[in-house]
């Protein structure tokens, strides 16, 4: 899958486990990909090596929140009306709330 924003694009993979989504970005010191995470209102960035944005949507994909250049041990608190949270790297992305971001399947 592809998420996709402005003409510009990065490999996005969906964690589904529980213990996926609890690592997410955890100890990684590279981060070259986005992670998606469905049904999820809130994160931390305990133990993480590398600042990350995160970009909190609604179910059609409308940016509801956009947090850049996240660092370690933060919490983001439950967010209303947030359906997908996505974790990549950090000024990859120019996010305006309000906008809609595509993710897109590849064959």
């Amino acid at each position: 899958m592809l998420l996709v924003y402005k003409n510009k694009s990065i490999k996005i993979i969906e964690y589904k486990s529980f213990f996926k989504r609890l690592k997410g970005f955890m100890f990684a010191k590279k981060i070259d990909k986005a992670i998606l995470f469905n049904r999820c209102n809130s994160i931390h960035t305990f133990f993480m090596k590398a600042n990350i944005d995160v970009i909190m949507c609604d179910k059609n994909n409308k940016i509801l929140f956009y947090y850049a250049n996240l660092g370690k041990n933060k919490i983001i608190l439950p967010k209303k009306g947030v359906y997908k949270t996505i974790e990549c790297p950090p000024k990859y992305f120019d996010i305006q709330t309000n906008d809609t971001i595509a993710i897109v399947k590849q064959n």
